[in-house]
């Protein structure tokens, strides 16, 4: 990969978890710093790589490597786990401790000297670690994600692989402001110093940011996070997530604002302002009722549809005790018939023979 120049480090990307502490950034990954950048801080990571003529104005550790590009400045110590890799006319104001191999460029100063456990060569070599970063970043260019994941674990032999803080060209950073002129990104559970100045801004959730943030284009603060300052952006949209604390004011083209969010300043927007309310559990509930209602309406189908098979059952019964009556009732009226036939001319024969003898 390389650092100086218009490299592939094309945002400031603040890994989650990474802290400022006592004018030290401390990163649990790596650290990877762009070309004519200014770093006021001390830089603490696993594997450490300063692009060419980068200013860091305190200590360097690494438990890694270490590689400090020609022309770099470091005003103060450098202390590297592994192999340390310094280019020409590199200048370290401090000490230089080097736990195994030392290569190293010609026209380097170091001012209170240095200790190597291991090799010391004295040449212009392309590190190993940068050697492994420009593979990477070409595996990158051309799409071979796959290749790259596996590459990726290859180098972290074994351990978890963790995100690296990126910093891009021309980059200043320190405890006053950070300022990039391209996106940047800040993952969660961050614990930073200074102003943030860049292209857009994203800030994930649980940070908590000793500044203000400024953008050209939108910025988001995400759920649990504080903002000691204000939030502004030129012309982009402001998105205040629920639960996020901004301490300052709010200033936007369009400012959409969550429930449960806390902005203790004043609001500005020169377009839309939206009040989000989070629905989900209302949704869930309505989905909920409405499955229940939908079970009920299946339930009340298969009940009238129970209801109707037993009307047409009892309707048929009827048609049969219907026609059984009907049977039955023209077999009595047929008896009756005959019974009546037979019994009125008896009737009539005797009622004239009784007649005919009283007279």
């Amino acid at each position: 990969m390389s650092l100086r120049g218009d490299g592939p480090i094309d945002e400031l990307a603040i890994p989650s978890g990474t802290t400022v502490e006592e004018h030290d950034l401390v990163v649990d990954g790596d650290v990877l710093v762009g070309g004519q950048s200014t770093v006021e801080l001390g830089v603490r990571g696993r594997n450490v790589a300063i692009g060419e003529r980068v200013s860091v104005a305190n200590d360097i550790e690494a438990e890694g490597d270490c590689r400090l590009d020609t022309w770099c400045s470091v005003d103060g110590n450098v202390l590297v786990g592994e192999d340390a890799y310094l280019g020409e006319r590199v200048t370290v104001t401090g000490r230089l401790m080097v736990s195994g191999d030392l290569d190293i460029g010609d026209d380097v100063t170091i001012e209170e000297g240095f200790e190597a456990n291991g090799w010391i060569v004295i040449r212009n070599p392309v590190p190993t670690i940068v050697f492994y970063f420009i593979v990477l970043s070409q595996l990158l260019r051309v799409g071979e994600t796959d290749a790259a994941g596996e590459l990726a674990e290859a180098l972290a032999d074994g351990d978890d692989v963790r995100d690296p803080l990126l910093v891009p060209r021309s980059a200043e950073i320190s405890d006053d402001a950070w300022r990039v002129s391209t996106p940047a990104t800040v993952g969660d559970d961050c614990r930073l110093h200074g102003n943030l100045r860049a292209e857009s801004i994203r800030v994930g959730e649980r940070n908590e940011v000793f500044g203000s943030l400024r953008a050209r284009d939108d910025v988001t603060v995400g759920a649990g996070t504080v903002i000691h300052g204000d939030v502004t952006t030129r012309g982009g949209t402001v998105t205040v997530e629920a639960g996020a604390r901004v301490l300052g004011d709010v200033s936007a083209g369009d400012l959409v604002v969550y429930d449960g969010a806390e902005i203790q300043g004043t609001l500005r927007a020169r377009g839309e302002m939206k009040l989000v309310q989070e629905t989900a559990d209302e949704d869930d509930q309505s989905g909920d009722a409405e499955a229940e209602d939908a079970d009920d309406t299946e339930s009340a189908e298969s009940g009238s549809s129970e209801a109707n098979e037993a009307a047409d059952t009892e309707a048929d019964d009827v048609e049969s005790v219907d026609s059984d009556d009907g049977e039955a009732g023209d077999e009595t009226a047929d008896a009756s018939a005959d019974e009546t036939a037979t019994v009125k001319p008896d009737a009539g024969a005797d009622a004239a023979g009784t007649a005919a003898d009283e007279s």
